[in-house]
């Protein structure tokens, strides 16, 4: 009954944490909050969709209660051998504006009119690691414009469906919700409670 009990009171905890967001939540840089959390920002470098350096440098940056939150889901991970690995977090709004130029639909990439939860600091883009810091397979690439990436996809290999299933427990255990058409993009709970921001990203 404990076993049961506890993830269950994790994940209510994440939910509560997070409906105490205050506009005025600082950012903070997850690395420095959590070393072990990998970083690999994609669109620090041409590696991306948009094969554009959109990002000055390569930071992670998340309101504190998310991050708090993505440190307490590495723990989980970390207690059988598996890590995180983020892609993206904190995003611009001028940078949202950019993405949307390139793709203008909102499966995909929020409109900025209204912002993207990574405007406000409460996304993040997320895959599985080993010990090592090799990714595990997933059904797709990162940023993958197709039903492939799909939350409810299930045409990919048995591990891959395991993987992501794996991500998606512990991300949802500690307060975030998945986007249905990217299996690596989850949102905080209470995300509504912060403001877009477009304060660029600076050392």
């Amino acid at each position: 009954m404990r076993r049961l009990l506890l993830p269950a009171l994790a994940s209510l905890l994440g939910a509560c944490a997070l409906l105490g967001a205050r506009a005025d939540e600082p950012m903070v840089d997850v690395t420095r909050l959590d070393p072990r959390i990998r970083v690999d920002i994609r669109y620090a470098t041409p590696s991306n969709f948009t094969k554009t350096v959109l990002y000055p440098q390569a930071r992670c940056m998340l309101r504190s209660r998310v991050a708090k939150r993505l440190s307490l889901a590495q723990a989980d991970l970390s207690a059988v051998g598996l890590g995180l690995k983020v892609w993206d977090c904190y995003r611009p709004l001028s940078i949202q504006k950019k993405l949307w130029e390139l793709v203008p639909d909102t499966r995909y990439v929020a409109n900025p009119a209204k912002g993207s939860r990574h405007n406000r600091g409460a996304a993040v883009d997320v895959t599985l690691v080993d010990l090592n810091g090799t990714e595990l397979p997933m059904p797709t690439e990162y940023d993958d414009f197709s039903e492939r990436a799909h939350r409810d996809w299930a045409g990919a290999s048995p591990a891959a469906l395991r993987n992501r299933q794996t991500l998606e427990a512990v991300m949802q255990r500690h307060g975030f919700t998945g986007l249905s058409t990217e299996w690596w993009h989850f949102d905080a709970r209470g995300w509504d409670r912060y403001p877009l921001s477009d304060v660029p990203l600076s050392p």
